[in-house]
């Protein structure tokens, strides 16, 4: 983990990521990569068993020197802290950077969604949106990250090949134009640089 962050912020204004299976193991190292104080909110669609509460939370900030919690409805989103959707809600971003929880049905069988995530970030945020497709089976998050495209956004992807589960991540590279595509070890650095400026596209 870094030090404290003196990152001057870019263009962006969120990020957002979206996993499944293998997501764990991934956000751990990501998450755990990112400098405490790190200038914009982060938003994640981890899916996780519906039957159980979650410790994942808990487990994620005693290995990051961000603030890791569970979102909860209403929560306005917060520089440095980390919003992870519940299990069996939706998260939503909404003007103002305002979180709702939603029990609609499942997308792709799954809830929550990573592509209702992207699909709110996208719409509220536009060029200004961050979004990051990690391990997973399935194609959860290829849609939302279309629409973050569509409006001007920007798009990343675990390297398929070098992923533990490739489904999502190779679902993303096939259906948008993907403006990074890395392994697991370098996109935290290249959030960071993305955040502050220092890396172009």
């Amino acid at each position: 983990m870094l030090g404290p962050s003196r990152l001057r912020v870019a263009d962006y204004e969120i990020v957002a990521f979206g996993s499944s299976a293998g997501g764990v193991k991934a956000l751990l190292e990501v998450l755990g990569a990112l400098p405490a104080g790190f200038p914009v909110p982060l938003v994640i669609v981890q899916h996780l068993d519906p039957r159980h509460d979650t410790i994942l939370a808990d487990i994620l900030d005693r290995r990051s020197g961000l603030r890791i919690k569970l979102a909860e409805s209403d929560d306005v989103i917060r520089p440095g802290v980390v919003y992870l959707a519940p299990p069996d809600r939706h998260l939503l971003v909404n003007p103002g950077g305002r979180l709702s929880l939603s029990t609609v049905d499942r997308v792709k069988f799954v809830r929550p969604s990573a592509d209702l995530l992207f699909e709110s970030v996208a719409a509220v945020y536009g060029p200004s949106a961050l979004v990051c497709v990690l391990t997973g089976t399935g194609s959860d998050g290829a849609a939302g990250a279309g629409m973050v495209k569509s409006r001007g956004g920007t798009v990343v992807s675990e390297d398929p090949e070098t992923a533990e589960f490739k489904g999502m991540p190779q679902a993303v590279t096939k259906s948008v134009s993907v403006d990074l595509v890395l392994p697991l070890d370098q996109i935290a650095g290249a959030l960071v640089g993305l955040v502050e400026g220092t890396r172009t596209l």
